[in-house]
């Protein structure tokens, strides 16, 4: 029979040895003769529990006694019941006697009198905390004695253990037997185990080991006297010491005192079922135990009434016990959001409880969760991840930003709703100095480069500013492509003013990473233009822009004392007053929700971006512009049409770092659609032209005078006639009078040759000769013998 039993809780391991397991210290307290070890798996090192109980030979009772509740340990499941890992039992030889030992291995748990210590929990939070185990260890008690038809025995103080997250288990089943009333002649374990029930926790009847009067009496009958005699202890914070005691209610809170006088009953049959305390006391009714009651059966409950619950979560929350809130509630909620049982509100929730956590506990217990969120499907999941990205955004690796969350959040950008678009949009702004070079490149950029021509203005706003915010996260190459194209190309023409006053912005707030002859050739000719821009803020930014640049441009050449426009020095940002303030309002405007900024209008669109409507924008754009332009009057001024819109011919150009391209997906700076804008005056047109001009090089004077020599009206190409000067050239003359060769070369010291009148070559003639329109042109050997004559005739 011994080697039976031995059998049964030997489990997987024959000796200490092969315990899987690791013993560390043990607490002060435990239940009976056992003893309460804390451990860790051999494996990985998760905590657990070990319980020992070691007898002089094989036959001691205690042994028996315990063999008994490793069995009952093991098929017993509840979730209220300490849950079963592994037994073992060793023998030993100390001093020529052998020594035999019982393990058990458990979930991690702590002695409940050792917590009540440790949380030191006082008033309204320790009743309601006292409240949610009780009706714990109540379930317990009623599924042994209602379903199970088994009698614990001993429910005490000391029988009930704390897990790590602050649920209380009932265990010590070394008594539990089963009931039979119906067979008058059987006396099962209780009878030869009742010597380990101290006197003092034991009813009447089974003190004076009356089992016929425990065969009538109802099953619950000897438990029920337990609960009232773990309430007694719970309350007046000490141990039992004899019966008697029990009668002292003075601790015992009003509401529960009826039902605490009904479980002592010295009539078994009038004793309080468990059942029934769970049901019936008002003591139960309190804001933690509803609280953590609607979270268990979360998946019964409807929309609505999860979305009520959760809206009153974050508030509630902070009325409750923050060890429990901590432990208990939050990992329900991280747990109900993930499996899809809680709605978006959660979300907000989560975080709250979140923020109370260190910032390890916070990586451990809320960041994988909220990673597996982006994944999901419910767009207003996604919409309240992007709302909160800024409470965990830094929390998450560059890894897990990489490869985890934004393949999902990158899927924003394409969105229909603008609302989302925006946030997604702002997000980058946190995210992007995680991802990697391959990602913004290959990824990012194209994105944002439509987002660039949205049909939003405050997205394409924004968009801008984020550029100037990332930039520093790009690599010297993509900078260079990228920066100036989007600021100005696109940027400085959009026709919403605050996107110009964002590009204008962008551009000064990057001024580190040009170099000078893109200054001077690329920058300033297309700043220039808008200090005569219908929006005063606008020219207010230009002017002081133009400034900034002249600046670092004065300052490059007189440190260097060279003039070769070739030469590339980089200036700080720093050298240029009030550019730090740049940076500092491109980031306000994208991290602040509702709030004015220094910078009026381009702070506005950001902020109206939250909620962005056509309406809006085209309301921003039509407002008059009241401020004086010195440059022109105010009738002309308000015949400059708005800047072109930016176009497909934008020069971004094949991105680089080798990046895989997929079909038909190019760049995406040069293969959009241009916007349809409203056609400039033919003043502004002119403007721009001369900024899409390539500045040339002077002409060295050593070169002979027929270089510079015009060509001839009937000469000029069709790409000649496309210059984009022609529109501010002069007009060809009409007169006939010959060129003459000395004035021709004297004019070769004239700056202004390249774009002047050519000189004609011929004698006035017929607009047929050359190019009169709807009239055939003359024969090819008539005009080559007029040509000869002429020439001999010279």
């Amino acid at each position: 029979m011994f080697k039976f039993l031995k059998e049964v809780v030997g489990g997987s391991g024959t000796g200490l040895k092969d315990l899987p397991y690791n013993i560390g210290q043990p607490y002060p307290s435990a239940w009976g003769s056992w003893t309460h070890y804390r451990g860790t798996s051999k494996d990985d090192g998760s905590p657990v529990s070990i319980f020992s109980l070691s007898g002089s030979n094989a036959q001691d009772g205690h042994l028996a006694a315990g063999r008994n509740g490793v069995k009952r340990l093991r098929t017993v499941r509840h979730p209220n019941i300490l849950s079963f890992l592994h037994s073992t039992e060793t023998e030993t030889s100390d001093g020529g006697s052998a020594k035999v030992t019982i393990y058990i291995v458990t979930e991690p748990v702590m002695p409940l009198s050792e917590k009540i210590k440790e949380l030191g929990l006082e008033g309204m939070q320790r009743d309601e905390y006292y409240a949610w185990g009780l009706h714990q260890i109540a379930k317990a008690v009623s599924f042994l004695n209602n379903d199970c038809k088994l009698i614990h025995g001993n429910v005490c103080l000391a029988s009930v253990v704390v897990t790590q997250t602050l649920d209380w288990k009932l265990h010590a089943f070394d008594v539990l037997s089963e009931f039979d009333g119906s067979n008058e002649a059987s006396s099962g374990l209780m009878l030869q185990y009742a010597w380990l029930v101290g006197s003092q926790y034991k009813p009447m009847e089974l003190a004076k080991s009356d089992w016929a009067a425990i065969r009538k009496s109802p099953p619950w009958a000897i438990d029920s006297w337990g609960m009232g005699c773990l309430i007694y202890e719970l309350f007046s914070g000490v141990s039992l010491g004899k019966t008697e005691e029990l009668r002292n209610t003075a601790s015992i809170p009003k509401s529960l005192l009826p039902d605490y006088q009904r479980l002592l009953s010295s009539m078994p049959p009038r004793r309080l079922n468990t059942s029934k305390l769970i049901e019936n006391s008002e003591y139960f009714q309190n804001k933690l135990v509803d609280t953590i009651h609607f979270m268990e059966i979360l998946s019964l409950k409807d929309s609505v009434e999860k979305d009520t619950f959760f809206r009153k979560l974050p508030n509630l929350a902070e009325q409750l016990p923050r060890q429990i809130v901590l432990k208990k509630l939050l990992p329900l909620l991280a747990s109900a959001l993930e499996f899809g049982s809680a709605v978006a509100p959660a979300l907000t929730a989560l975080l709250k409880m979140g923020s109370w956590l260190s910032v390890e506990e916070f990586s451990v217990k809320v960041l994988p969760t909220i990673v597996k969120l982006f994944a999901s499907n419910d767009r207003a999941i996604r919409v309240a991840l992007l709302q909160h990205i800024d409470q965990f955004g830094e929390s998450l690796s560059a890894q897990a930003v990489d490869e985890q969350v934004y393949p999902h959040v990158a899927t924003g950008f394409s969105d229909t709703s603008a609302f989302l678009r925006e946030l997604t949009l702002k997000a980058m702004l946190i995210l992007a100095p995680k991802l990697s070079q391959r990602t913004i490149s290959g990824s990012l950029l194209k994105y944002l480069s439509k987002l660039q021509v949205d049909e939003e203005p405050a997205i394409r706003t924004n968009t801008t500013i984020l550029l100037g915010n990332i930039a520093s996260y790009l690599n010297e190459g993509t900078r260079k492509r990228v920066l100036i194209n989007a600021f100005t190309v696109r940027a400085l023409r959009d026709t919403f003013p605050p996107a110009r006053g964002a590009g204008i912005m962008a551009l000064s707030a990057t001024s580190s990473y040009y170099d000078i002859p893109e200054i001077a050739t690329r920058i300033l000719p297309n700043i220039v233009v808008l200090t005569i821009d219908p929006d005063s803020d606008v020219r207010s930014k230009a002017f002081q822009a133009v400034d900034q640049f002249l600046q670092i441009v004065k300052q490059c050449y007189d440190k260097s004392n060279i003039t070769d426009t070739t030469a590339t020095v980089g200036m700080g940002i720093s050298s240029a007053p009030g550019n730090a303030s740049l940076l500092g309002w491109a980031m306000s405007s994208l991290t602040l929700k509702g709030k004015p900024s220094d910078h009026a209008p381009v702070a506005s669109a950001s902020t109206s971006a939250l909620t962005p409507t056509s309406s809006n924008a085209s309301s921003a754009v039509d407002a008059p512009s009241t401020a004086p332009v010195c440059v022109r009057s105010t009738s002309d001024l308000t015949e400059i049409a708005i800047p072109a819109s930016p176009t497909s011919t934008d020069g971004w150009g094949e991105l680089e770092n080798g990046i895989e391209e997929h079909e038909n997906d190019k760049d995406g700076w040069d293969d959009l659609e241009p916007l349809e804008e409203p056609k400039p005056s033919q003043a502004l047109a002119s403007i721009q032209a001369a900024q899409r001009r390539p500045v040339s090089q002077p002409i060295s004077q050593a070169k002979p005078a027929s270089i510079m020599r015009p060509k001839s009206a009937t000469r000029l190409s069709k790409d000649e006639d496309d210059d984009l000067w022609g529109s501010i050239a002069a007009p060809a003359p009409k007169t006939s009078k010959p060129s003459d060769v000395k004035s021709v070369a004297a004019n070769d010291d004239d700056p202004w040759a390249a774009i002047a009148a050519p000189a004609p070559t011929t004698k006035a003639k017929p607009l047929s000769a050359s190019r009169g329109r709807g009239v055939k042109p003359s024969a090819p050997k008539l005009g080559a013998q007029r040509i000869n004559r002429t020439s001999s005739g010279m």
